[in-house]
């Protein structure tokens, strides 16, 4: 799959939530890991976080969401149960993305909301596990981009393998325009 992803939670208020999360973003190949307004004390998070995730994969602490920085070219997406954001099922990843989701008790700052790219929900009848709605937007995150046979039509019936990749000729590029040596 290409591109990278990143995901976070600002203002934590349940370590192990975080740790959980950040397990599962080991496992799904996130490129980093980071928290706004929260502190992650690892002794606590690590009961949860099993892999050992911020030894696998880097983590930014940021103090303050003035402080958020992303690599270039990274887009940041609010996962919020909230009027207006996007249905998780019909949303395309965008390739470089940093996703954050909010605290358990409350939902993520307007100040975070401003600098996000695009806003998500998934779409329940009412709010889910921090660790969970992040895994849950991993897995999708996946299944959109990643090269996968398309689902079978009828319930028994054989996916639909997806094309093979075809490399073409060499390509010679021209050197017209281009200083001598």
């Amino acid at each position: 799959m290409r591109g990278f992803f990143g995901i976070g939670v600002e203002g934590l208020s349940k370590p192990m939530n975080a740790g959980s999360l950040f397990r599962s973003a080991h496992a799904f190949g996130a490129s980093f890991l980071f928290t706004v307004d929260a502190q992650y004390p690892r002794g606590e998070a690590g009961l949860a976080d099993t892999s050992n995730a911020p030894c696998e994969i880097p983590l930014y602490e940021f103090s303050t969401t003035a402080e958020l920085d992303l690599p270039s070219g990274c887009q940041l997406v609010g996962v919020e149960l909230t009027a207006g954001a996007d249905e998780l099922p019909s949303f395309r990843h965008p390739r470089q993305a940093a996703y954050i989701l909010g605290p358990e008790r409350g939902t993520l700052s307007p100040s975070i909301l401003n600098k996000c790219s695009f806003t998500v929900k998934i779409p329940t009848k009412f709010c889910i596990n921090v660790a969970t709605a992040g895994a849950i937007v991993m897995y999708d995150r996946l299944l959109n981009l990643g090269r996968f046979a398309t689902r079978p039509v009828m319930t028994g019936g054989e996916p639909i393998a997806p094309p093979v990749h075809v490399a073409g000729g060499p390509v010679i590029r021209s050197l017209k325009g281009l200083p001598k040596r």
